[in-house]
């Protein structure tokens, strides 16, 4: 094995499992980097990119990528770059978090790298899907793949992977990427006492209430990599971290109206220069002294206090007077009267919003942390639907995906693209190998248990992980949610445009909250007048308008087949099972 380097990718943090150092996490008696390190042992060159770990061996290199939690492709172009000019002809890029690797998988990949000549080679899990942090690259191939790219942060590893490249199914490549995940590998371990593969989790099948699914997914979703952004560019994202004001707000002593800036007790002799906000200070006042000043301006040297206009009475252009009968009041705002720096604008899981973006800008504040925003991809299934041109037999309008661009725009969600998927064996398959490009996938249709719901079973061959397995709700109890591996979250709506509209409202703000670790919004809440002719045994959502006197009036009877029960509605209501008239429900306005 000396014709390799390694490269083992330990950033330490673990999402799914509260942030935890995931490499440093015992299972069988050693953590899972201990586990990537033997077993890349024989390799002439180790680089561990993650925080620096003081009690690794002096021969292994540490570094880090830039900036830290950039993704795995910065990590792979940082261990690269440690390995230097003289690596070896292949590198193994490997995860620390495959309690099961061993020796013998590595040298195998190792030994199909040399034989074949491919510019990279993968190990396979058991459903025959490659896994690209289990690989060995020629290292002129990874340079490469590295040099393409315009920027390596936050890119999926399939931006790096070359055309010629083989993928071997290897044994004990499971990884441990949630709690449930790393208890069952160290049953594993203590029932065989040595490496076994961890049995698959078992999926959740009971439905779901609305607010237990959304809880699912503020708590149990993956947050996306934080990065540091220009405010105004990341409308919908969340502070990753506290701001604070740099600046001072006033950033001096400014005139809160229109009037005169004066010192001393009355009456003044008024000077001919005016302060004007923006433009040049006015000099220094002396006693018995006023100056005209606009609202904003800054209040020159000296000046005791400002007189409105309202209150100021001046007599032969030269004379200035307060009327006997007014208050009297100190028109100035001070520096730092509404902001010192240092002073906290916004706690982190704040929404970036045009509120934040101008608050932070009067504090002279730009740019932070943040996570977000959510980048979703459309996907419409179905041969029967068709979004333009003439319909053919058997097809139908597509009435829902023009508008949910704009619906996720409420939530501060992105639609980076919409794209119909035609009824093929192999297609869901495809779509959810290609989904690591954005942060939500969002397919519309074949979520339910027929013949051409096919979304299910290609959502079980991915092995995601089912977050929301169906909803205890009419419309839409079909609704999965899932996360593949990538960390990408599916969202799957039914067909009904009502219902999927329906779904869409009700959880991407828990999605958005979830994947972007922001504070719940605050539910609208209030009076449905009409609940008992709405109700039944399971909690529905309706179309609602505002009632007259307040609360919310729902309809009775809706159609699911088309959207045009919410014209001339304010928003849907949560009904509650079995609610009784002007019980308090949730309302979801049709609106940002």
């Amino acid at each position: 094995m000396t014709t390799a380097d390694a490269i083992v990718l330990a950033g330490g943090r673990a999402s799914r499992m509260g942030g935890v150092d995931k490499p440093a996490i015992i299972i069988g008696g050693r953590s899972m980097l201990d586990a990537a390190l033997a077993a890349v042992a024989p390799c002439a060159q180790t680089v561990v990119v993650g925080p620096h770990r003081p009690e690794l061996d002096v021969r292994i290199a540490q570094v880090r990528e830039v900036p830290p939690g950039s993704g795995p492709v910065a990590a792979v172009g940082a261990g690269l770059r440690a390995l230097g000019p003289t690596a070896a002809p292949l590198v193994v890029v490997l995860a620390a978090d495959l309690p099961f690797l061993s020796q013998t998988t590595v040298t195998e990949l190792i030994r199909r790298g040399t034989e074949s000549g491919a510019d990279a080679v993968f190990a396979a899990d058991e459903s025959g899907r490659p896994q690209y942090l289990i690989g060995v690259w020629r290292r002129t191939a990874l340079a490469e793949a590295l040099a393409r790219l315009d920027s390596l942060i936050n890119q999926p590893m399939k931006a790096l992977i070359p055309a010629d490249t083989i993928t071997v199914a290897m044994p004990g490549i499971a990884d441990c990427d949630t709690e449930e995940q790393v208890r069952s590998a160290r049953m594993a371990w203590d029932a065989v006492g040595g490496p076994r593969p961890a049995p698959a989790a078992a999926v959740p099948a009971t439905p779901l209430l609305l607010d237990e699914a959304r809880d699912s997914l503020r708590t149990n979703i993956s947050r996306l990599t934080e990065y540091r952004a220009e405010l105004a560019s990341v409308r919908g994202a969340t502070l990753a971290a506290p701001l604070t004001a740099v600046g001072a707000l006033p950033r001096f002593d400014v005139s809160a109206m229109d009037g005169y800036a004066v010192a001393g007790d009355g009456p003044w002799r008024l000077r001919r220069d005016i302060g004007f906000a923006g433009g040049r200070r006015p000099v220094g006042l002396l006693p018995g002294e006023a100056v005209r000043i606009a609202t904003g301006a800054h209040v020159p040297d000296g000046t005791t206090r400002v007189l409105r206009d309202e209150y100021a009475r001046l007599e032969n252009d030269e004379m200035l007077y307060q009327h006997e009968d007014s208050p009297l009041r100190n028109d100035i705002r001070r520096r730092g009267e509404d902001r010192a720096p240092g002073d906290l604008v916004a706690p982190e899981g704040t929404p970036v919003t045009a509120g934040l973006i101008s608050a932070a800008a009067s504090v002279e504040v730009t740019e932070s942390m943040v996570r977000g925003p959510v980048r979703a991809r459309i996907i419409m299934t179905g041969d029967e639907i068709r979004s333009t041109g003439p319909l053919q037999t058997g097809q139908t309008r597509d009435s829902i995906g023009p508008i949910l661009p704009d619906v996720l725009s409420w939530y501060g969600i992105r639609a980076i693209d919409r794209v119909h998927l035609r009824d093929t064996p192999h297609g869901f398959d495809e779509v959810l190998g290609a989904a690591d490009a954005c942060d939500l996938l969002i397919i519309v249709g074949a979520t339910g248990g027929g013949a051409a719901d096919q979304l299910r079973g290609a959502i079980a061959r991915a092995q995601a992980r089912i977050l929301v397995h169906r909803l205890k709700l009419r419309p839409g109890g079909s609704a999965v949610v899932a996360e593949l591996s990538s960390g990408t979250t599916i969202l799957g709506l039914p067909g009904n445009p009502f219902a999927a509209l329906a779904i869409l409202m009700a959880l991407s703000p828990a999605v958005v909250e979830g994947r972007t670790g922001g504070h719940p919004r605050r539910p609208l809440i209030g009076p449905l007048r009409n609940a008992s002719a709405i109700s039944g045994p399971v909690t529905r959502i309706v179309p609602a308008r505002l009632a007259p006197y307040g609360g919310w009036l729902g309809d009775p009877q809706i159609r699911t087949t088309h959207l045009g029960g919410l014209v001339d509605r304010d928003g849907l209501v949560v009904v509650p099972a079995e609610a009784a008239d002007d019980d308090l429900v949730e309302f979801l306005p049709l609106h940002a």
